[in-house]
C-alpha cells in the first residue's frame, strides 16, 4: 500500500503471483493485508489450486453439493480420516473383518484367533465382550454383521467338520446379554451369510452334481430357532442355482432398492478413455457385442442341444474329455431349464447380490437375484415356490462379468452403487480348463456398478495391490461412506478415495496385509482398519483430532487446517 492506502499492485498481478504459489503459501499470504486476503479467497484461484494439487482431470466438475472451490479443497484436506488415533492389540492373530453397528456406538471384529470381539466406540475405544468360538469346533471367525436394529450380531466362521474343510457356520449372538441364540451350517464358508430382515438371515449349501458341476442352495433361517410349534418353519429354501465349471456362489449380500436416492454419478464408464460397460443378462443373445462363450444365446443353445441329441441317439462320441462334455451338458441344462425374468421392476424390492462364475472356479461374475415380498419370511411353502414344474433351477435376473478375480464387494450407504475389488485377467485371455484360470494382475481395480441401471459407471479406482496367485487369493473387504470409499490391500496399506473425483486421498500404514476397512455409519471421518499384524487401527480426520484435543475454544489462523496436516 502507498501512504494513501492505495494498493501498489493491481489485483490481477497479485492473482498471477498467487497462481505460482502452493495452497499453504496462498493462505499465509492472505494474512498480510485486506487486498491479499481478498485475492487469496478468489474462486478461480482455488479452482486452479484444486485441480493442480489433487491432480483431478479437468473435465471433472465440482461436487454438486460443494459451496465453493476453497471449501471443497478444505474438505478433501481436512476431513479425510488419515490420522492414527488408537491401536487395538487385544487380538492374538490376524484380524480378518470389521463391522459397525448401524448406530455407530459399537463394532465387531473377527480373527484367526477364533474370537468375535465386540467393542464400545467412544472417544477412546474399549473392549466390551469377547466370544471364543473354539468350543463349537470352529477354526476361525471371518465375518460379522449387525441386524438393522442392532439387537443381534451375525458371526460367520470356518467349521472343522468331518472330511470337509470347506464348511462353515453362522452364529447369532444377542447383544443384550451376549448369549448364543442359534447356529446355522454354511457351505462353502465364504458365502459369509447376511441379514435379510431383523430376525432372519441367509446361508448357503453346496451340492455336487458332477465332477465340476454343482448347485448352490440359499436358505432363509430364523435367528430364533427355539420355536414352540412344530408348524412354524425355522428355515425355508430361497433359491436353487446351478453352478458351472467348478464355480459356486460366494459372498452374499442384500441391497434394498427402496433406499436408492443418489443422483446418477457424473462420470459414466462409457466416457472417452473409459472401458465399455460389462453387463449382460442370462439367456440373452449376443447381439450387444458380448463374447458368445460368455453370453450363450439361442444359437449356442441349439448347438449344445444337437450335441446332446447325438449322444442320446448313439452317434459317435465327440473328441471331448469327460469334463468338457459335462460342462457342455450342464450349459444346455442351464439354458433349456432356466430362463431370465424379463422386465422385472426392482424398485421397492430387495436384491440378493453375490459372486459366481461360469468359466472357472475363481469368482469372476456378480449374480443378482430379486427377492420378492413373499420370500421375506420363513412362513409358507418350504420347497419349490417360484419355479415351474419343468424348471430344475432358479433363474438369475442379471449377471455382471468383470473378466477377473473378484476379491471384495461393498454397497454405498443408499445401496444403489456396488463397489467391487477385482484383479483382472490378461486382455483376450481364454479359459481352456476350468481348474486353471488365467493369471491375475497384481494391481487391484475398484469397479463401480449402478444397481438401478445394471451398468458400470465411473472409471476404475486404482492404487492398491495384491500379490497372491489365483489358488491362494483371499477376500479384501472394502467399505463405502457418503463421500469416500476405502479398501485394504496386500501392500500393507489401507486406501481412501473420493467417490466423486476418483482420486486416492490417503494411504494408511500397517505392518502386514490390511484385510478390512470400515467407516462409522454416523461419522465418515472415523475409519477402522484390520490387519494380519493382529491389530485394529482407528483413524480420524485432522479436523476431528483438533476438536477432540482442544482444551478450550480459541481462534486459529485461516491456514491451520492445512499447516497442521501431516502427509
Amino acid at each position: 500500500m502507498d501512504e494513501g492506502g492505495t494498493p501498489l499492485l493491481p489485483d490481477s498481478l497479485v492473482y498471477q503471483i498467487f497462481l505460482s504459489l502452493g495452497p499453504a503459501d496462498v493462505l499465509a499470504a492472505g494474512l498480510v493485508c485486506r487486498q491479499w486476503q481478498a485475492v487469496s479467497r478468489d474462486e478461480f484461484l482455488w479452482r486452479e489450486q484444486f485441480y493442480r494439487y489433487y491432480q483431478v482431470a479437468r473435465d471433472v466438475p465440482r461436487h454438486p453439493a460443494a459451496t465453493s472451490w476453497y471449501e471443497e479443497f478444505r474438505r478433501l484436506y481436512d476431513r479425510v480420516p488419515c490420522v492414527e488415533v488408537q491401536t487395538l492389540t487385544e487380538h492374538t492373530d490376524q484380524v480378518l473383518h470389521l463391522s459397525f453397528s448401524h448406530s455407530g456406538y459399537q463394532f465387531a471384529s473377527c480373527s484367526k484367533d477364533c474370537t468375535v470381539k465386540i467393542w464400545n466406540n467412544d472417544l477412546t475405544i474399549s473392549l466390551l465382550h469377547s466370544a471364543d468360538m473354539r468350543p463349537y469346533n470352529w477354526s476361525y471367525t471371518q465375518f460379522s454383521q449387525f441386524n438393522q436394529d442392532d439387537s443381534l450380531l451375525l458371526a460367520s466362521g470356518v467349521f472343522l467338520g468331518p472330511h470337509n474343510s470347506s464348511s462353515g457356520e453362522i452364529a447369532v449372538i444377542s447383544l443384550d446379554n451376549f448369549a448364543l441364540l442359534s447356529r446355522v451350517r454354511n457351505k462353502p464358508y465364504d458365502v459369509f451369510g447376511c441379514w435379510l430382515t431383523d430376525t432372519s438371515l441367509i446361508s448357503g449349501n453346496l451340492h455336487r452334481i458332477g465332477d465340476i458341476t454343482s448347485c448352490s442352495v440359499l436358505w432363509l433361517n430364523n435367528a430364533f430357532q427355539d420355536v414352540e410349534s412344530e408348524n412354524v418353519n425355522v428355515v425355508k429354501r430361497l433359491f436353487k442355482i446351478q453352478n458351472l465349471n467348478a464355480s459356486t456362489i460366494r459372498t452374499v449380500m442384500v441391497a434394498d432398492c427402496s433406499r436408492f436416492d443418489s443422483p446418477d454419478l457424473l462420470l459414466d464408464a462409457d466416457a472417452p478413455g473409459a472401458a465399455p460397460s460389462r453387463v449382460f443378462d442370462l439367456g440373452g443373445s449376443s447381439d450387444d457385442g458380448e463374447d458368445e462363450a460368455a453370453s450363450p444365446g439361442p444359437a449356442r443353445t441349439k448347438g449344445l442341444r444337437r450335441l446332446l441329441d447325438g449322444l442320446l441317439e448313439g452317434q459317435a462320441q465327440p473328441p471331448l474329455s469327460e469334463r468338457a462334455l459335462e460342462t457342455k451338458v450342464a450349459e444346455l441344462l442351464a439354458q433349456g431349464r432356466t430362463k431370465p425374468e424379463r422386465g422385472s421392476a426392482f424398485v421397492g424390492n430387495k436384491l440378493l447380490v453375490f459372486t459366481t462364475g461360469c468359466l472357472t472356479y475363481s469368482p469372476h461374475q456378480i449374480g443378482i437375484k430379486q427377492i420378492l415380498p413373499h420370500q421375506m419370511t420363513t412362513a409358507g411353502p418350504v420347497l419349490g415356490e417360484g419355479r415351474g414344474s419343468d424348471a430344475f433351477f432358479d433363474a438369475l435376473d442379471h449377471v455382471i462379468d468383470v473378466h477377473g478375480h473378484i476379491i471384495g464387494m461393498g454397497l454405498s450407504p443408499d445401496n444403489r452403487y456396488l463397489y467391487v475389488n477385482s484383479r483382472a485377467w490378461p486382455r483376450g485371455s481364454v479359459v481352456a480348463d476350468p481348474m486353471q484360470p488365467p493369471p491375475i494382475a497384481e494391481e487391484i481395480d475398484l469397479l463401480v456398478f449402478d444397481l438401478k441401471t445394471m451398468r458400470e459407471v465411473k472409471r476404475a479406482l486404482r492404487a492398491h495391490r495384491a500379490y497372491t496367485p489365483n489358488d491362494e487369493c483371499f477376500f479384501i473387504f472394502l467399505d463405502v461412506s457418503r463421500d469416500f470409499v476405502a479398501s485394504g490391500a496386500e501392500d500393507r496399506h489401507g486406501y481412501i478415495w473420493d467417490r466423486h473425483y476418483n482420486i486416492c486421498l490417503a494411504k494408511l500404514r500397517h505392518q502386514d496385509v490390511v484385510n478390512s476397512v470400515v467407516f462409522s455409519p454416523q461419522e465418515q471421518e472415523l475409519l477402522l482398519t484390520a490387519s494380519d499384524d493382529a491389530t485394529i487401527k482407528a483413524w480420524r480426520s485432522p479436523r476431528t483430532v483438533r476438536v477432540h484435543q482442544a482444551s478450550r475454544p480459541r481462534p486459529r489462523p485461516l491456514f491451520s487446517w492445512f499447516a497442521n496436516q501431516r502427509r
